[in-house]
């Protein structure tokens, strides 16, 4: 990864999952500052993860911001702040106890794929750019 891209917002997602696939679309549509994408299946998303030593998990979204990686409802909250108005207020939830959040995300998380059927992201031409393993390629 070029050294320009090594401090940017990264969000890991799993690119066989229509829930989140969606999930990328709406913050490549409500996002007030540049966040780049990762498939957690590319090569380029296992070589990050697990020099941060992560073992993905497919279910799982991660949030890599100035250096530390989050996870679950940590890194959904965090995306938040890259979010333009109202959705940045989700950065407030926060405050509530990580154990509470993640059972909550995880309860979405298992019914994820009957929540929105499987398709890829299309990025436009002007969104490619945010998706890394179609600039690394």
């Amino acid at each position: 990864m070029s050294k320009k891209l090594k401090d940017k917002p990264l969000v890991f997602y799993d690119g066989d999952c229509g829930f989140c696939n969606s999930s990328v679309q709406f913050i490549l549509k409500k996002r007030r500052k540049d966040v780049y994408f990762v498939a957690l299946q590319s090569d380029l998303g296992k070589k990050i993860l697990n020099a941060h030593q992560i073992e993905i998990q497919l279910d799982t979204i991660y949030f890599k911001h100035k250096g530390k990686i989050y996870d679950r409802s940590s890194a959904a909250l965090r995306i938040c702040k890259s979010l333009k108005f109202p959705y940045l207020l989700g950065v407030c939830f926060l405050i509530v106890p990580k154990f509470i959040r993640d059972a909550i995300y995880n309860s979405i998380a298992k019914r994820r794929h009957k929540l929105n059927a499987g398709y890829c992201v299309i990025p436009s031409e002007n969104e490619k750019k945010f998706f890394l393993e179609l600039i690394t390629s």
